[in-house]
């Protein structure tokens, strides 16, 4: 197989998405540059540049999906998707419910999302879990190149809105961006794994809802999503190396849909489940995953590596905050000790 960074393999798989489809359009600030070879592919016809306004482009969108279109709206950042709430929490995620099924929004939502990189709680947030509790929205994160194209595709095929996120530190146009720009101070910490990867000749969708098993091991189970999968498996190679322990990694994909059953299937024969989650602690991912196992019945040790509060500027104490392979490490241990007490 070919190998393609992350970026390039979700245009990849759009502009052949676009060749298949006329009614894939895109809406999007800046997406003329940003967008070049999609934008002199097509034409301002179908990649359209937009206002500095997420609730006026993301609207039209939902009103383009409903009249026949399949619109890629582009969101700089996910922490920007307050802005156009009513858009998508009160109109796009209910339209299906309310009319009986005879109205749909076919549309995708892609956004940036994750720090990393000390840029605070404005710009680095990840929100999955706040827009996975809205009834009618699906939540899509890729952690590799392969995933990010076939995802991108299973967005596209699915009836409803999908809300498509990238975490920055997997997409290169975006670690090129966050490095340069008079920001000499920046680092950042970018798991190999992920940046680039094998890809299919000819993409294919991606069912939603369908997790991976990244790495086996029946000692403990790690579920994650984006970076996370790759912090993950860099801790599990690890406590391997270190302590002879092997962990699973599972890679969960979307948020919602949720593959509870894949993630409780592996908690079952290891006993233990670790949740290494970008978001917010309280609410989140972490507590609806430690929900699903106890709901089947199962008995198991949990612990969870998430966001427990506003991410602060200050890089230094960002690392403490944002889940690191440390904090996973710690936790495994902790958590693997109690286990044989």
């Amino acid at each position: 197989m070919r190998e393609l960074a992350f970026a390039a393999a979700i245009e990849e798989a759009l502009c052949q998405a676009m060749d298949e489809d006329e009614r894939i359009v895109m809406f999007g600030e800046d997406v003329a540059g940003l967008r070049m070879n999609l934008y002199a592919r097509f034409g301002e016809r179908r990649v359209r540049p937009a206002p500095i306004s997420e609730s006026a482009f993301l609207g039209a969108a939902v009103g383009a999906a409903m009249a026949g279109l399949r619109p890629v709206v582009e969101i700089m950042l996910i922490d920007f998707l307050p802005v156009a709430a009513d858009a998508l929490v009160n109109q796009a995620a209910k339209i299906e419910t309310f009319s009986g099924g005879r109205w749909q929004v076919p549309m995708v939502v892609r956004a940036a999302c994750g720090g990393g990189y000390g840029d605070g709680g404005q710009h680095e947030q990840a929100l999955w879990a706040w827009l996975a509790h809205i009834p009618g929205l699906r939540v899509v994160v890729p952690s590799t190149p392969a995933d990010a194209g076939g995802l991108l595709l299973g967005a596209l095929e699915d009836g409803g809105p999908v809300i498509y996120l990238e975490h920055k530190l997997l997409a290169d146009y975006w670690r090129d961006y966050l490095g340069s720009g008079g920001r000499p101070t920046v680092s950042y910490d970018v798991p190999e794994t992920g940046q680039s990867g094998p890809v299919p000749d000819t993409w294919a969708p991606i069912p939603l809802g369908r997790s991976v098993t990244r790495r086996e091991g029946t000692d403990l189970t790690m579920v994650s999503v984006g970076v996370g999968v790759h912090r993950a498996i860099e801790a599990a190679d690890r406590l391997a190396a270190e302590q002879g322990i092997q962990s699973g990694v599972i890679d969960l994909r979307s948020v919602q849909p949720l593959d509870r059953e894949a993630v409780c299937d592996a908690v079952a024969r290891s006993g233990r489940l670790l949740v290494v989650d970008e978001d917010y602690r309280d609410f989140g991912l972490s507590g609806e995953l430690a929900a699903a196992v106890l709901e089947s019945g199962l008995q198991a040790r949990f612990a969870r590596v998430c966001v427990e509060s506003t991410i602060p500027y200050d890089q230094r104490r960002e690392r403490h905050v944002l889940p690191n392979v440390d904090r996973i490490l710690s936790a495994a241990v902790s958590l693997l000790k109690v286990r044989s007490a």
